[in-house]
């Protein structure tokens, strides 16, 4: 028997479905129209040729990550116990691309900075999201 939901339960939810839906957003927009939203969005050529040249294995990751991360959001709002794993694989799938970006790549370089603290931002938000929903479950509050 799962206890009553506290309010920040769909406070976090709704924050966590809201921030990811960038992710799937960037993430589909990216696949649809490639080139020209990368460039409608303020990337470089030299960006816009690193994302282009990412082989087929790099970007199922990135959809691994991007797509686990909105289910488990929305695995959370359902208050299931799920959600905690699913942020797991989502969080391994982002992980896993700071590697290709940062230790394979130059795209470190190429990206620069602001995706360095872009990433530091949503590294830390996936590991908070994936903490709180380990914690509501181990209240008894996840199914």
């Amino acid at each position: 028997m799962t206890s009553r939901a506290p309010w920040h339960l769909w406070l976090v939810g709704t924050i966590a479905v809201l921030f990811n839906s960038i992710g799937v957003f960037d993430f589909t927009m990216s696949m649809a129209r490639g080139a020209e939203y990368m460039a409608s969005v303020g990337m470089t050529p030299e960006q816009i040729a690193h994302y282009r040249g990412m082989p087929p294995w790099m970007t199922l990751t990135w959809a691994i990550g991007v797509l686990g991360a909105m289910l488990a959001s929305i695995l959370l709002l359902l208050r299931r116990k799920l959600a905690f794993a699913v942020f797991v694989i989502a969080l391994a799938a982002f992980l896993a691309s700071l590697l290709y970006t940062y230790v394979l790549t130059d795209g470190g370089t190429v990206m620069g900075p602001q995706m360095a603290v872009t990433s530091a931002i949503i590294a830390l938000l996936l590991i908070l999201f994936g903490a709180y929903s380990w914690y509501m479950a181990g209240r008894g509050v996840l199914a």
